[in-house]
């Protein structure tokens, strides 16, 4: 079947990963490194960030909770310290391949995200930077996990986006940066792309769609 629609990941697929600033808070608190990462995979459809991502607790909570959660897994980290790092610097390059897309095919985002101030985009630097602005005009359709009331990698949120853009999970690719997000999505029928790095997934993505992507955004 040929692609009709490109499906996007917000975090760590427009913007470098939060997983850096974790590696660097855990570098400089002198937690193991993918500490935050495993505290997220325990228990990933009930713990505090799956709570948060699918807005039933609030940003106090949440701190409350990952606090919990940390200590038990032996390494104290209140959650308030963690979603400040949720923010990254955005990729020009996939804004453009972004706008390529959208010129041949129907585009989607499906994040999973946080009310709060420290979503990805909403701090100071990012709303300098533009980041939100730039880019999530551009969609056809956009699902956040916190106002859908379902995340990934949950293969609802997938068919909901699919219904959103009037396409078979079949006629889709989708982007994100974690495989756990992709599995479901293949599992549908789209064809999953992990992004790993910027290049690699212009690559991947030149590949399926038949586009060229340039260099860097146009001035």
């Amino acid at each position: 079947m040929s692609i009709e629609a490109v499906i996007w990941d917000f975090g760590g697929v427009f913007t470098s990963s939060p997983f850096e600033a974790f590696n660097r808070y855990e570098a400089e608190k002198g937690l193991p490194r993918d500490f935050i990462r495993r505290v997220n995979a325990t228990n990933p459809d009930h713990n505090a960030w799956a709570l948060f991502e699918r807005n039933e607790i609030d940003a106090f909570r949440f701190d409350e909770l990952f606090l919990a959660e940390s200590t038990t897994l032996g390494h104290p980290v209140p959650g308030r310290e963690v979603l400040p790092l949720l923010s990254g610097q955005l990729r020009p390059r996939m804004v453009a391949a972004l706008k390529a897309c959208k010129a041949q095919f129907k585009v989607g985002c499906i994040t999973n995200n946080v009310v709060s101030e420290h979503s990805p985009g909403q701090d100071e630097g990012q709303r300098m930077a533009g980041a939100m602005a730039q880019v999530m005009p551009l969609f056809d359709a956009i699902i956040e996990s916190s106002k859908a009331g379902v995340r990934k990698p949950d293969p609802r949120i997938y068919l909901m986006m699919c219904d959103l853009l009037d396409v078979r999970p079949e006629a889709c690719v989708y982007l994100d940066d974690l495989g756990i997000n992709c599995k479901p999505a293949a599992g549908l029928g789209m064809q999953a792309i992990k992004v790993t790095t910027e290049a690699q997934a212009l690559a991947d993505l030149s590949a399926i769609v038949g586009l060229d992507f340039p260099e860097e955004e146009p001035a």
